[in-house]
């Protein structure tokens, strides 16, 4: 798995940590911010994730499987996109973790992401900005 070349994207939302907990993992709610991508797992340690849809006219399935999953705290998955174009291979994955922890008006939320290169790293917190951008609009 890709380790390098980490990005950390860190937000606070004006919502519970119960509330933003379930729409990382509710796959309804997160079909609604994250492009209409249909994310599948039971969030059981070591099981599979996918995530399906149809981006621009073509269809996409990305893959992972997850690796932590602490309620309301933290989890972290592999993650192939299959945008990459890469080999379906341990070594292509990237790494992705959530943590969610209380402040006062709210949650913080951070996201760490390995990327495959220094270029990639950069774009990814911008990437990220505007998801959880769509997350906040649903819960604040």
């Amino acid at each position: 798995m890709i380790t390098e070349n980490i990005s950390t994207y860190r937000t606070n939302i004006n919502a519970s940590v119960e509330k933003v907990w379930e729409a990382l993992t509710n796959a309804e709610i997160v079909k609604q911010y994250f492009f209409g991508s249909n994310q599948e797992t039971d969030w059981k340690i070591g099981s599979p994730i996918l995530w399906t849809g149809e981006y621009e006219g073509t269809k996409y399935i990305d893959r992972g499987k997850v690796l932590v999953f602490v309620p309301n705290n933290k989890l972290s998955y592999s993650y192939l996109s299959s945008w990459s174009g890469l080999e379906d291979k341990p070594e292509n994955y990237l790494l992705v973790t959530y943590e969610v922890k209380s402040i006062e008006g709210g949650t913080e939320l951070t996201i760490t992401q390995s990327n495959y290169d220094e270029e990639k790293a950069s774009h990814s917190a911008e990437n990220w900005a505007v998801v959880i951008d769509g997350l906040k609009k649903l819960v604040e």
